[in-house]
C-alpha cells in the first residue's frame, strides 16, 4: 500500500524541509506548498491524504485556506501548525474545520499520525 501523501504548507523553506524529514521518517510521502494559494492549488491537483498547514502565511492565513478547502469539498484532515501556542488563537481553532493543532517545535510523526487517524 502506498504511503499517505501529506501536503506541508509553510512559507519558510527551512521548516518545510524539517517537517518533510520528520514525516518521511514516519512513513509519509510529502509534497510542499509555500503559500495559501499554492496550497489550494496543490490540494486540487494532488488530493493529499492530509494537510499540515501553517496558520500564519503571507497571502491567506491558515484559517482562510482551511475554509476554502472545506468549501471545495476537501474532507481529509487538516492539521494547523504554528510557532505560537494554541491559546494565542482563542476560539478560532475550536471553530475551525481543522482536525488538530501542533506547535512547530513539538511536531513528530507519531503526533501527526495520531491526529489524522482520529475517528
Amino acid at each position: 500500500m502506498a504511503a499517505a501523501l501529506v501536503l506541508v504548507v509553510d512559507d519558510h523553506a527551512d521548516f518545510r524541509q524539517w517537517a518533510r524529514r520528520i514525516l518521511e521518517a514516519a512513513g509519509f510521502t510529502v509534497a510542499e506548498a509555500a503559500s495559501g494559494m499554492e496550497a489550494v492549488a496543490a490540494v486540487d491537483e494532488l488530493g493529499p491524504d492530509a494537510v499540515l498547514l501553517d496558520v500564519q502565511l503571507p497571502d491567506l492565513d491558515g484559517f482562510a485556506v482551511a475554509n476554502r478547502l472545506l468549501g471545495a469539498g476537501y474532507t481529509a484532515p487538516v492539521v494547523f501548525i504554528s510557532a505560537r501556542e494554541a491559546r494565542d488563537y482563542g476560539d478560532r481553532l475550536a471553530h475551525s474545520s481543522a482536525a488538530g493543532f501542533i506547535v512547530k517545535d513539538q511536531l513528530t510523526g507519531s503526533l501527526f499520525r495520531s491526529i489524522i487517524e482520529r475517528p
